[in-house]
């Protein structure tokens, strides 16, 4: 059974290092094509992490990837600044919290 991206967003929570974030309140909105992917909300707010299957008006910022690719990213299998200069990953509004938002983690490699 493979990491599936309903895997990794069940996973977001949990693997959230607050300490990391302090003084953050953003909502990140991740819009991933192909299968398994759809439409995701990452909340982080007052030291925590919530994730939510949907879509948002005015998100901080906007990822849009296919599935897999943005599953190789989070396991460190692609690198993301390879990614979205290659076109596999697309970033729309604040590019200096999605620069520091996989540091707000620690994922299981």
């Amino acid at each position: 059974m493979s990491f599936t991206i309903q895997d990794l967003m069940a996973a977001l929570p949990g693997a959230f290092r607050p300490e990391k974030a302090s003084g953050v309140n953003t909502r990140i909105q991740f819009n991933l094509s192909g299968e398994g992917g759809g439409m995701w909300i990452v909340n982080i707010a007052d030291g925590k992490c919530t994730v939510e299957q949907g879509q948002i008006e005015n998100p901080a910022a906007t990822i849009t990837a296919n599935a897999e690719d943005y599953l190789a990213i989070a396991q460190g299998q692609m690198d993301p600044v390879k990614a979205f200069m290659g076109g596999k990953l697309s970033v729309k509004g604040d590019m200096g919290m999605m620069m520091r938002f996989m540091q707000f983690f620690k994922l299981p490699s």
